[in-house]
């Protein structure tokens, strides 16, 4: 199966800890970006590790993904996600770190497209819409929330 690999960098005007506390502030991603989540459930919380089910928004429709997160406490997460009804499957890290102008927030997201037919049409989608609209519905919001 292949995997697509996406992956950006950004830098934020905030300390880590507020980009931290933002960022894993799930059930909170509805009100603060609701441009890519419609929902957030966190089913299960043991520590650090996290079971969810979301509501997310992409390529203009909403679809139900679980995800498995770890918040890695001061320098972000990583999560692994499953929707079975858009047919892809993916490991995300959002990974934190000081910068001299504020935050350096290091995304990759790997995912695989299950569905044969539709890696036809996704694949070039995926790789040339799928940053630009994360880093407008998110890192921009973002932005306006933490930079003065």
């Amino acid at each position: 199966m292949d995997k697509i690999t996406l992956r950006k960098q950004w830098v934020i005007e905030a300390s880590v800890d507020d980009v931290f506390k933002i960022m894993t502030d799930f059930e909170k991603f509805p009100e603060n970006f609701p441009k890519v989540a419609e929902s957030v459930r966190i089913n299960n919380r043991d520590g650090n590790n996290l079971e969810m089910e979301a509501t997310v928004r992409s390529f203009g429709k909403s679809f139900k993904v679980k995800m498995k997160t770890q918040i890695l406490p001061g320098k972000g997460f990583i999560s692994d996600n499953d929707s079975y009804q858009f047919g892809t499957s993916g490991h995300e890290e959002l990974l934190l770190s000081k910068h001299i102008k504020g935050t350096l927030i290091d995304y990759t997201y790997q995912v695989a497209i299950h569905k044969k037919w539709l890696r036809v049409i996704a694949v070039p989608l995926i790789r040339w819409y799928s940053m630009k609209y994360w880093e407008k519905a998110v890192i921009d919001r973002l932005k306006k929330m933490l930079e003065k």
